[in-house]
């Protein structure tokens, strides 16, 4: 690959990044006000996980701006402990309001939020996978599934908001809580097995 085009795949991986980041921001704010509207465990996850977003996309821009591979296997293990944190406090939240049987309110902008970031991290996460796999560079392909486990997880959180208004069916929201463990659980293992 000439100069010119490395280049131009890192202005794009830039680009996807700032993308993500400029979302994420935003959607703290939304699901911040909607979880605490609805006492939703599921909406305050996910507010977590856009956190941890961040957090993973200003790595994937750090390493992007220098180079070597020490830089690259700190990046990996400071997403990866953003991924351990999440998954820690969604298990024990989950349980509480499971064992409590509390039920969450309704949130028609917390499910308005997740349809909509549902479809964009999986447009962000194709374009991250595309461009990591042409830089050959593995911090950005593995933030790109980070991405795409975000679009998982509003999908999943979709679902529980929606069997909760719908039908009433208050478990469902601190069940896709669990959903986002399981994807957060296995992320880890994957980033500290070396599986990236």
């Amino acid at each position: 690959m000439d100069d010119a085009a490395r280049k131009a795949l890192l202005r794009r991986g830039f680009a996807l990044e700032y993308a993500t980041l400029g979302w994420n921001v935003a959607g703290i704010v939304v699901l911040a006000l909607a979880a605490v509207a609805a006492r939703s465990v599921a909406l305050a996850g996910f507010g977590l996980d856009s956190l941890i977003e961040i957090g993973a996309s200003t790595v994937v821009i750090w390493e992007l701006s220098g180079t070597g591979q020490r830089r690259r296997q700190q990046a990996l293990r400071l997403i990866g402990y953003g991924f351990a944190a999440l998954a820690v406090y969604l298990l024990a939240q989950s349980t509480v309001v499971l064992a409590t049987g509390y039920h969450p309110g309704h949130s028609a902008v917390g499910i308005t939020w997740t349809a909509v970031t549902a479809a964009v991290m999986f447009a962000l996460a194709t374009g991250k996978a595309r461009t990591g796999r042409a830089l050959a560079n593995p911090v950005l392909a593995t933030e790109g599934r980070v991405t795409l486990i975000d679009g998982i997880l509003a999908a999943a959180v979709l679902l529980g908001l929606a069997l909760n208004a719908a039908l009433g069916w208050w478990w469902a929201d601190p069940a896709a809580g669990y959903v986002l463990v399981f994807y957060a659980a296995r992320e880890v293992r994957e980033i500290f097995a070396g599986g990236h």
